[in-house]
């Protein structure tokens, strides 16, 4: 008999077990056969504290402390790049993001493939940073083990019964007991609360896709920005002297491995190509991962309220990686009966409480 079973080895389910461990021991179960398979493998890693709203801001701001100390954080900057004919656009993102608006001689010495005929506007955050996604869940890991706690892989969920003294799950073809069930399983949250008895939260996964290209141009890319259409519309990321460019897309779709489309990659590609002056002439590879929302696009953290010993952990949507430290934390105090961190008003607002 367990405390803690944690089901999802991503990000999300990594740092709650991590925390959880300072409370009783802790199994975390994940089908894959390695942590972070799917969306925490598959993210553009960066943090910007005001990217979101309400409660995903205040979660991001909670997590830089963290995330600073640790050394996840290394210097990037996000670029915001409008189109002559979309000034309200453009204004609207620049006063939500709180950036700094550019001459566009300036946001071209930065990034000079920025095309002049196309591009009108420009703006940036100096603040965003590249996340070191990957060491950060291996230090979730290290932590969960050096606590006494276990990591079983190749661990499909098939069944989970109420008993006396809380769970017992089947996994993998073997059983397990814990006092309470925590559920970080991303895009497949919903089916593991079908599988306990727990009423769903209503989540849908919505694909993102990527493609990587070589450099444009034969440029350095190293120290550009990130950079971000009008409205969220493609982004392009320097990523190990490739560039990463989506489509932003956020397509509906059932839990699964997710892989590209390749019209949507393609129309996103093509949006890109409109703000540039080097054209799009290969793409390397193309990958694409489930980001997952409930009706509000809010983070869903916390017991069930007509299950207590079922916790949620849950509707990351495109925020897991930067507010993993936060809503861990929150998830332990709330568990442990603690004062959290976080104002009442934001707790609330991420409690599993609120859909129903």
């Amino acid at each position: 008999m367990q405390d803690f079973i944690v089901i999802g080895g991503g990000m999300a389910g990594a740092s709650a077990a991590a925390r959880l461990a300072d409370l009783g021991r802790v199994t975390l179960l994940e089908m894959e056969d390695a942590l972070g398979y799917h969306s925490s493998g598959r993210s553009a890693a960066l943090f910007e504290e005001n990217y979101g709203h309400g409660p995903t801001v205040t979660l991001n701001r909670a997590s830089a402390a963290y995330l600073r100390e640790g050394g996840y954080l290394s210097p990037r900057g996000l670029m915001l790049v409008g189109a002559k004919g979309d000034p309200d656009g453009f204004a609207r993102d620049v006063d939500e993001l709180q950036m700094a608006t550019l001459e566009l001689d300036e946001a071209r010495a930065m990034v000079p493939i920025l095309n002049p005929e196309t591009v009108g506007f420009a703006a940036i955050s100096g603040a965003a940073e590249d996340i070191d996604t990957d060491r950060m869940l291996q230090d979730f890991a290290k932590a969960l083990r050096a606590a006494g706690g276990q990591i079983v892989t190749k661990a499909p969920v098939s069944a989970i019964t109420r008993t006396a003294s809380g769970w017992q799950v089947t996994a993998g073809g073997q059983t397990y007991q814990a006092r309470h069930l925590v559920n970080a399983a991303g895009a497949w949250a919903d089916r593991v609360a079908a599988l306990a008895g727990v009423a769903a939260i209503g989540l849908q996964p919505k694909r993102r896709s990527m493609a990587r290209l070589p450099a444009p141009g034969g440029h350095d890319v190293s120290g550009w920005p990130m950079m971000i259409g009008t409205g969220e519309t493609w982004y392009a990321k320097p990523d190990a002297g490739k560039l990463l460019v989506s489509p932003a897309d956020a397509d509906p779709v059932d839990p699964h491995d997710a892989y590209a489309d390749d019209m949507v990659l393609a129309e996103g590609l093509a949006r890109y190509e409109e703000m540039v002056t080097e054209p799009v002439t290969r793409v390397e590879s193309n990958f694409a991962g489930l980001r997952s929302f409930v009706r509000d696009g809010t983070l869903v953290l916390g017991p069930d309220p007509d299950v207590p010993d079922f916790i949620w952990c849950a509707g990351q949507g495109g925020y897991g990686i930067m507010t993993a430290p936060a809503a861990s934390q929150l998830i332990a105090d709330l568990v442990a009966g603690r004062m959290p961190v976080l104002d009442a008003d934001t707790v609330a607002a991420l409690s599993p409480a609120r859909l129903r």
